[in-house]
């Protein structure tokens, strides 16, 4: 059986038609709700939050969070931003209670920093490995997605993304861009080694009570694989680099290009010396 995310892009995968499919499978809605409400329990919130819904569809993951009971830390409000518009017109009919908005998760998440709580998605960032044209990368994508997402959750806050990966590969591109955008991150694998295993990227913001260590998140946990490389990261910054060595210059590329400036691409010769000049 063939992957949606190999046939179509998302906009055009979920049509007028697939859309109502979707929404009134009673299959998929029970899928839905499992996945969300174990992303809640991840999220471990303990009052009413605003949430950022990612890749939200026809709102059924948000029919959910502003369902939770006060006595559960709820209702919940949450803001859905996803790329069908048919799905987000399925959602309006449908007269949720979030906010939505038409966007591509793989240009950003364009929210001002701090906005939000928490965030959650359920079978949507797999859709970012597939790149529709040849001047659009995966990585890139990846990338200015999880740099969106870190910008606009608060200090202390939390993520979790469930998500079906095709391979070993496509699990660790998602995880490591996660980790390069500044998250603390784990993944959560429920029934493992069966059809219906289910993956969920657990990420943290430095900060607040969980101070950026996704342990804290998944403490005690069966089946946990914690992949936050930052303390790692941190020992490697303690090492001093030369100022103006390759390592340096890169490091500033790095930084330049986070902050949406024009880098020039690297090459053999970047921080190479210079021979003297006559």
């Amino acid at each position: 059986m063939s992957r949606p995310e190999d046939t179509l892009p998302p906009d055009l995968f979920y049509n007028d038609a697939e859309s109502r499919k979707y929404t009134t499978s009673s299959r998929i809605r029970t899928i839905q709700s499992d996945m969300t409400h174990r992303a809640l329990q991840l999220l471990s919130l303990t009052s009413p939050s605003l949430i950022l819904d990612i890749g939200c569809g026809s709102g059924l993951s948000g029919e959910i969070l502003s369902g939770v009971d006060r006595c559960d830390g709820g209702p919940h409000v949450w803001v859905g931003m996803d790329i069908s518009a048919s799905m987000l017109d399925v959602a309006l009919r449908r007269d949720v209670e979030g906010d939505l908005m038409l966007a591509d998760i793989g240009q950003g998440v364009p929210f001002r920093a701090g906005s939000f709580d928490a965030a959650i998605s359920v079978s949507a960032i797999q859709w970012l490995c597939n790149a529709e044209s040849s001047d659009v990368s995966a990585r890139g994508r990846l990338a200015r997605f999880f740099n969106g997402l870190y910008a606009g959750l608060r200090r202390g806050g939390r993520a979790v993304c469930q998500f079906y990966p095709k391979n070993e590969a496509q699990r660790s591109m998602i995880s490591a861009a996660a980790i390069k955008a500044g998250f603390g991150a784990g993944i959560l694998e429920d029934d493992p080694g069966t059809k219906n295993s289910k993956l969920y990227l657990v990420l943290t913001v430095g900060g607040g009570d969980v101070q950026g260590d996704i342990t804290g998140v998944v403490k005690g946990m069966n089946d946990v694989d914690v992949v936050d490389a930052r303390r790692k990261t941190k020992e490697n910054k303690k090492r001093e680099e030369k100022r103006g060595s390759k390592a340096w210059i890169m490091r500033k590329k790095e930084q330049m290009e986070r902050k949406g400036k024009i880098v020039k691409p690297s090459s053999k010769y970047t921080g190479r010396k210079r021979g003297p000049t006559f």
